[in-house]
């Protein structure tokens, strides 16, 4: 079976700080070359089909996905995480959500599939959310200020440390978005489903209701022939 391969559009919901690396000239993509990207978006797999996704990831930066079935057959996906070597660093497991992080990236193009092969009807809604932060680009900034004779070391590790917290903070944030995109997708399907059957129930009460009129009408419906008139 054939799998549709997606480059990951990185401009969207750009996380960065801009420093003189990332906006001077280069051979690289300007992306790439910034501290943090973050990336958070929805796609619709296909019953019986498996997606994967390619997201290039700096060597030494940090590496995070995770991956939240939104709506869709029994709410469960495959997820699988292979690293640019090759190795399948998170196998696949048919859950409803699934997250991996690598701390330390030797670089290159992770793979991120997506299987919705077990489900052979039902299409899938899935919430996908990726990071990539370059944690060591805080030390070009403090080399940079320490040409100026200042020390800013103190500063820098503050620094560091409200990123690392920001990174966290976002990452709550896109699951609690994904769960609440679930459970919504969840109460407008009940809600359909209550309607749906309401309205049948109603109409075969309708229906009946008017055959019993109609047969207890006829019970009473007592026509007198001639002969009986004629004898009279």
């Amino acid at each position: 079976m054939l799998n549709k391969v997606y480059f990951l559009p990185i401009f969207l919901n750009l996380i960065f700080i801009l420093n003189s690396n990332a906006t001077s000239g280069g051979t690289g993509s300007l992306f790439e070359n910034l501290p943090a990207v973050a990336m958070d978006y929805k796609v619709h797999i296909d019953a019986g089909k498996e997606d994967c996704f390619y997201q290039y990831v700096a060597p030494g930066a940090t590496f995070y996905v995770s991956m939240q079935v939104i709506r869709g057959g029994d709410g469960m996906a495959g997820f699988a995480v292979k690293h640019p070597s090759g190795q399948i660093v998170h196998p696949y497991q048919w859950q409803a959500n699934s997250d991996y992080t690598d701390g330390q990236s030797t670089g290159g193009y992770y793979s991120v599939c997506i299987d919705n092969q077990f489900s052979r009807f039902a299409g899938k809604l899935v919430n996908l959310y990726i990071t990539v932060v370059k944690y060591d680009d805080w030390e070009k900034f403090t080399k940079e200020i320490e040409d100026l004779n200042l020390n800013m070391q103190n500063f820098t590790q503050v620094i560091q440390t409200v990123e690392a917290n920001m990174n966290v903070m976002f990452q709550y944030q896109a699951n609690s978005r994904a769960r609440e995109a679930r459970d919504y997708a969840l109460i407008r399907d009940n809600n359909s489903y209550v309607g749906t059957w309401s309205l049948v129930q109603i109409f075969v009460i309708l229906i009946t209701t008017t055959v019993q009129v109609y047969f207890v009408r006829k019970l009473f419906d007592v026509k007198s022939s001639g002969y009986s008139r004629n004898r009279i």
